[in-house]
């Protein structure tokens, strides 16, 4: 008995240190998969949530926002303004989806967001992006001054999808294609709005998102307003 209460002397302080370490490890871990300005999921981590979410509900939706007039106002007001805008945005983005749990959220990169939401019904999409695009596009303060930018949002909802490309390998890469086509035909059309498609069918052939819309090409959509 002595002996054994002397083991586990020696080994407690070694297992409390161990445990220390595991969830030091775990925290940075964490951390590394977070962005740093924001604190929203990077975009490793937002694919493994988001697909997720896709093989657990029937509907969700994923959705890409990309700000409008970003650059004017970092050329204008200076780098500081820049991130205060990034920052802004994507508190928005989180409070705009407070009402949907489990939804999760990133940024891509630069100014460029994404969201991966847990809907009820399908008809559910259009009335979350308006009030996404509001949210983003509120004005936020920043060295006594009120500043603002656009938003262009687009999205895609699995249940669209075809019984094949709904497949859990396949679904996310698709969604996000098809979310990046209905962001970009935003954008064409001056921005500031958002766009779901009535079929996830891309309507000018094969191009991936960013490229559809170059001279020559055109596509037929929607956009939403506020």
């Amino acid at each position: 008995m002595t002996t054994l209460l002397h083991t586990l002397a020696a080994v407690g302080p070694v297992a409390a240190a161990w445990g220390a370490h595991s969830l030091w490890m775990r925290r940075r871990l964490t951390a590394a998969r977070r962005d740093p300005l924001t604190g929203l999921w990077t975009r490793d981590a937002f694919e493994t949530h988001a697909a997720r979410i896709l093989a657990r509900h029937p509907y969700a939706a994923v959705v890409l926002c990309d700000l409008d007039g970003f650059k004017a106002v970092n050329d204008t007001y200076g780098h500081a303004a820049g991130d205060a805008a990034i920052r802004s945005a994507a508190a928005s983005l989180t409070a705009a989806l407070e009402g949907h749990p489990g939804a999760v959220t990133a940024r891509l990169g630069g100014d460029e967001f994404a969201a991966a939401v847990p809907l009820a019904q399908a008809h559910a999409l259009p009335l979350l992006l308006r009030g996404l695009l509001g949210e983003m596009t509120a004005p936020f303060r920043h060295a006594d001054c009120d500043l603002s930018v656009g938003a262009s949002i687009g999205a895609a909802l699995s249940s669209d999808l075809s019984p094949t490309a709904s497949r859990p390998t396949e679904a996310l890469p698709t969604l996000l294609r098809l979310a990046d086509e209905a962001m970009y035909a935003v954008k064409r059309t001056g921005g500031n709005g958002w766009y779901y498609p009535a079929t996830t069918t891309p309507a000018i052939g094969t191009t991936a998102g960013r490229r559809t819309g170059r001279a020559g090409t055109h596509t037929t959509h929607r956009k939403g307003a506020a």
